[in-house]
């Protein structure tokens, strides 16, 4: 389905199928994209990869969190490009050709929800469904100026999308501005728990330490004093003693083990040809023994108990999105991998605690966008949306 004026090549060109919304709703006049992980009823889930599209057939209905957004009035677009099998941080893809970043040009849009993201950053649409297991809603909001939230884990269905690693899939979205976004949140979210106004600020010191360097740490200042005017500050603090290296490995490890069960069997059935750093992650992943899932699920808890112990039941812990700006698009892989690592460092504090984490594009280094992050209590999410807004407005 050809999209006009897709210069940014954030769409799957697939046929036209009609997709009806309705007529009128809280989402009526807004137009959407779908990442293509998501099943919309006529199209095939492609999922960024060839062979997937060769062989799945159309979806018969829609995923749950389509559904509601069209229930809702919004209008369908077109679905969006992944990464190969929703699994890169970069977004790249040499399948199907990496979308562009429009808001820094010869950079990766991030990933794996490039097309979703780049579509939403050229203006293509008003919002458009992405999905975050490690940072992929995160990370690209970051990378190209937009909001971008990753639900409390469970929050929001995800039936009908393709699995990456269970205990980690959310479903996010991406708008340029938070009177649309806060718009898709009531739809998408539904009503907070019950809990006091989000009231402090903590600022999560380990993870500025993970930035790249001081002109990222000096352009996130001026964002962290317009957080103070809002929430009381509570200083600072170390989210993890043992370093957050130590949580990456966590998440790793336990992504890694699902996200074979996911897909090793097709893997290996199938030998599709894998993009390299897929399948170098890939062969990583079919090496985790249930032994060291089981492990590290048990460290989980830790790590789980302890961030929900900072954020408290009226407080947002306050951390970069990514350690920098978007990496080249001609970056060598030992230049990618570093990123990757110290960026799963700090994206990995909310997703091990099931926590909500909305990127606020509120700085710029060397004319890129550069995101600075909320974290607050397991099923707060609207009540953090409130706080981004008014932080926004400042």
């Amino acid at each position: 389905m050809p999209i006009p004026n897709d210069t940014v090549h954030a769409f799957v060109d697939y046929p036209d199928i009609p997709v009806p919304n309705a007529p009128d709703g809280p989402l009526a006049g807004l137009s959407f994209a779908v990442k293509d992980i998501y099943d919309v009823a006529g199209y095939v889930t492609g999922c960024g990869s060839p062979e997937k599209r060769a062989e799945n057939p159309p979806a018969e209905t829609h995923a749950p969190a389509v559904a509601n957004l069209l229930d809702a009035g919004a209008r369908f677009v077109g679905k969006t490009h992944t990464a190969e099998l929703a699994f890169s941080i970069d977004g790249r893809n040499e399948h199907d050709g990496t979308p562009l970043n429009p808001a820094a040009p010869g950079r990766v849009p991030g990933g794996s929800s490039s097309g979703s993201v780049a579509a939403v950053a050229a203006g293509l649409v008003d919002f458009a469904l992405g999905s975050d297991t490690g940072g992929s809603v995160r990370g690209p909001a970051s990378f190209t100026g937009l909001i971008g939230l990753r639900p409390t884990y469970g929050r929001v269905d995800i039936g009908g999308i393709m699995p990456l690693a269970a205990s980690f899939d959310t479903v996010g979205w991406f708008s340029r501005d938070i009177d649309t976004y806060n718009r898709v949140g009531a739809v998408l979210l539904g009503e907070d728990v019950e809990g006091p106004a989000l009231a402090s600020m903590i600022v999560g010191e380990d993870s500025f330490a993970l930035m790249e360097g001081d002109a990222e740490r000096e352009a996130l200042k001026p964002a962290v004093a317009r957080v103070e005017r809002h929430l009381k500050s509570e200083g600072g603090l170390v989210v993890w003693s043992e370093g957050l290296d130590k949580l990456q490995t966590l998440y790793r490890t336990i992504q890694g083990y699902e996200a074979w069960r996911a897909h090793g069997p097709w893997i290996e059935a199938r030998k599709p040809k894998l993009n390299p750093a897929v399948a170098t992650r890939f062969a990583a992943a079919s090496r985790v023994t249930d032994a060291e899932y089981r492990e590290a699920r048990a460290d989980r808890h830790d790590a789980m108990r302890r961030v929900h112990e900072i954020v408290g039941k009226d407080r947002v812990l306050v951390i970069p999105t990514m350690p920098g700006i978007a990496p080249r698009l001609d970056a060598g892989e030992e230049e990618f991998e570093a990123f990757r690592s110290r960026a799963i460092s700090s994206l990995a504090i909310a997703g091990l605690a099931g926590c909500p984490q909305i990127s606020l594009p509120v700085a710029m280094v060397d004319g890129c966008p550069l995101g600075l992050s909320l974290v607050g209590p397991p099923g707060r999410d609207r009540a953090l949306i409130a706080v981004a807004r008014a932080v926004l407005a400042t």
